[in-house]
């Protein structure tokens, strides 16, 4: 019997994280054949991902270069991509997500007639730029695709509003399924500066800031909020592994280093991530994947951004915006840190992004639609507290 082809394409390090227990679940079902091919949008941050799983691509273009623009990233991929296609024929394309490489794999599997599958499908804010590129990137790979298959019934309902034509399914997040290979309670930190950290003896708050429309002073913003922070609660600790981006690199620097209550770290691989997530008390993050995975831990996240296109965290309680403006930021981790009730409030709150089985429903969606399947499978159903 002939396989259905799928080539899996990806390129920086929150895609791998969320496809990469997809290749493995799709790697287990006998009727594919799965290819995986990398631009490497991110080099050194897609490769540890790869090694965490165990993914070795078919393909690696390889086009990672020092302050590459957009249009670089882009005008890079589409070529690369257009000659893995034309060599290995896939059935189907699969892509993640709303980076650059995301909107490039849609667009050069288009341009030569193969199906496009786009994984965590449906995400919208409705402001094409915030955020920047991502906004418009998933909104062009959704109006590509043949088959979408959004995390959440919220996302769905935002393809039909825009009258989609691709066959819709609702999956749940597959950074739920990842972290079921990461998370360990026996787990060792690897970075030093990690294994030091006595998670008894201080509330640990984890940072994450590095979003391209919080570049300038909603950036700077951000870090003289942490520094309010950490002189007012000297039993905490402001754990930070600070982007690579010179820009995020010098503002944190400029306004963080040096301070007892704060530890700037480079970049973790996502295994210390997800474990450094388990232990802390909280998050305050500008990242998107992190309003999933913080949630499934048990733990509250403040979003520094001015909206969210995760809106079913804010509704199930497991999230906060904080927006941007430094007395907002403040006042809001004040509360996180002072407030037992509002902290237990969102810890206890439900993740409404899935049940670790968002892969096994994708795998089983690509069959059923190739006719390999007599079973659509059944959309994952979170309810919104009423």
């Amino acid at each position: 019997m002939k396989k259905i082809r799928v080539m899996t394409v990806f390129g920086t390090r929150p895609e791998a994280v969320k496809m990469a227990p997809l290749v493995i679940e799709l790697r287990k079902n006998p009727h594919i054949e799965v290819l995986c091919a990398v631009t490497a949008q991110h080099r050194q941050m897609l490769d540890s991902v790869l090694d965490i799983f165990g993914i070795r691509p078919d393909f690696d273009l390889d086009i990672m270069s020092p302050r590459q623009t957009l249009s670089d990233i882009t005008v890079r991929a589409l070529p690369g991509l257009e000659r893995v296609f034309r060599e290995t024929s896939p059935d189907l394309v699969l892509v993640h997500g709303d980076t650059s490489t995301t909107f490039a794999g849609a667009l050069a599997a288009f341009y030569n007639k193969i199906m496009i599958g786009h994984v965590e499908a449906g995400l919208r804010t409705g402001d094409r730029y915030s955020p920047f590129p991502e906004e418009m990137n998933r909104v062009l790979t959704d109006s590509l695709s043949d088959l979408c298959f959004a995390p959440t019934r919220q996302n769905k309902e935002n393809l039909l509003r825009e009258n989609t034509k691709a066959e819709l399914f609702v999956t749940g997040n597959t950074v739920i399924d990842a972290m079921r290979y990461t998370v360990k309670e026996d787990y060792i930190f690897s970075n030093p500066d990690l294994a030091s950290v006595d998670f008894r003896s201080r509330r640990v708050v984890v940072l994450t800031a590095h979003r391209r429309e919080n570049y300038g002073e909603p950036l700077r913003n951000i870090m003289g909020a942490v520094r309010d922070l950490a002189d007012r609660f000297d039993d905490c600790l402001f754990i930070y592994p600070v982007h690579l981006s010179p820009e995020v690199r010098d503002t944190a620097s400029s306004i963080l280093s040096g301070h007892p209550g704060v530890m700037l770290i480079d970049p973790v691989p996502v295994d210390e991530m997800h474990n450094l997530l388990s232990r802390c008390s909280f998050v305050m993050t500008d990242s998107g994947g992190l309003q999933e995975e913080a949630p499934s831990l048990g733990k509250p996240v403040l979003v520094l951004r001015r909206e969210t296109e995760r809106g079913e965290a804010v509704a199930a309680g497991t999230v906060r915006l904080a927006g941007t403006e430094r007395e907002d930021i403040v006042s809001l981790g004040e509360r996180l840190l002072t407030d037992r009730e509002l902290y237990d409030a969102m810890a206890r709150s439900v993740n409404p992004y899935g049940d670790g089985k968002a892969c096994e429903r994708i795998a089983q969606a690509i069959t059923w639609r190739f006719g390999l399947d007599s079973g659509r499978p059944a959309d994952y159903l979170w309810e919104e507290p009423r």
